[in-house]
């Protein structure tokens, strides 16, 4: 049986799927898979959503070898064999790529991290006729990404819940969009899950794990900020400030 926190991230799966249709009949699903327990408790909760929900649904591991130093992909691998979950692996000059645009300090790109290994799973998709591709950004990682926007792009936005790319004719999903980080991290102390630990040379230093400071910060202070920042975001009457376009005279 699940336990009271595997229900409750299930739970909050299904209304994902139900408030912004995430999955359907007949998809087949790629789940990016880094190793990394968001990506490893996302797999498994969805291995479970197939089993008691009324949608026949495939999904596809795929993990992308970044060639960063002492990453042993051989836990995703046979977790994947466990969980009864196709598995596939494909090889990169990710590591070599960043490693060559590196910054002046030493750091790698993160934006450009992002677009070539979303570029890398496209073409898979693409070969294997998939449908979506599922990603484990979880609520903590939209808040983030929304305070991100804000400092640093003077815009408030964060990613969607579910967006078409017609270019790609494909669509990104992420399920986890209601979960939070500490949920996440219960499940997967609670039913072991395996990791692989990430040895990218940004791990831990980049503007993003800023962020993360930032919000838990705001977190520590006001307790209900997490609810209410996750609200805010699919609030549809927020508006704030509107140009006026109007040529009538004041």
């Amino acid at each position: 049986m699940y336990n009271r926190c595997m229900k409750k991230i299930l739970k909050q799966l299904r209304k994902a799927d139900e408030d912004f249709h995430l999955i359907e009949s007949n998809d087949l699903i790629i789940v990016g898979v880094s190793g990394g327990k968001d990506s490893m408790l996302l797999l498994y909760a969805l291995s479970l959503y197939q089993k008691f929900e009324h949608k026949k649904f495939n999904l596809l591991a795929v993990h992308l070898k970044m060639n960063f130093p002492d990453m042993d992909s051989t836990p995703i691998r046979e977790y994947c064999k466990k969980l009864g979950v196709e598995y596939y692996e494909e090889d990169t000059y990710m590591n070599e790529i960043l490693a060559y645009h590196q910054r002046k300090d030493g750091s790698y790109d993160c934006s450009l991290c992002s677009t070539l290994k979303r570029g890398a799973i496209v073409n898979i998709a693409k070969e294997r006729q998939a449908t979506k591709i599922c990603f484990a950004h979880h609520a903590d990682d939209a808040i983030e990404t929304f305070f991100l926007n804000a400092i640093y792009g003077g815009r408030l936005e964060t990613f969607q819940p579910d967006i078409y790319y017609e270019d790609k004719e494909i669509h990104f999903i992420r399920p986890l969009i209601y979960t939070y980080e500490k949920d996440i991290k219960q499940a997967v102390k609670k039913y072991d899950l395996p990791i692989v630990e990430s040895t990218c040379p940004n791990d831990g230093v980049s503007k993003r794990e800023d962020m993360k400071q930032l919000v838990q910060s705001i977190y520590k202070i006001y307790p209900q900020a997490d609810k209410n920042l996750l609200n805010m975001l699919s609030n549809e009457n927020i508006h704030l400030w509107k140009k006026d376009t109007g040529t009538s005279e004041r």
